[in-house]
């Protein structure tokens, strides 16, 4: 199997001016186009979490999208850590603390 076909997992975490400029609707609609599934979630510190399920290179354009987020946001920093998939989302949500 092609490696940027095979399910992988991602976490992001978003630094910068990410909150209060639709970071998390945006990124549904992103995650949703890509075909990629899993959550967006503001944090207590100001920053946001994405947490995807899908093909490697669906999940390596979101990350790259990630990287400057919707008009408005201003993306100071970007964690990335790639992970096993868990095959536990059914689509694309906005998770609430």
């Amino acid at each position: 199997m092609e490696t940027s076909l095979a399910k992988a997992r991602v976490y992001l975490k978003i630094e910068g001016r990410v909150q209060g400029v639709y970071f998390r609707a945006s990124t549904v609609a992103e995650a949703q186009r890509l075909g990629v599934t899993g959550w967006v979630m503001n944090s207590y510190d100001g920053s946001v979490e994405v947490v995807a399920e899908g093909a490697r290179a669906s999940l390596e354009q979101l990350e790259s999208w990630c990287r400057h987020g919707p008009p408005g946001a201003q993306v100071a920093n970007l964690d990335v850590r790639w992970e096993q998939p868990q095959d536990t989302f059914t689509g694309f949500t906005i998770r609430r603390r």
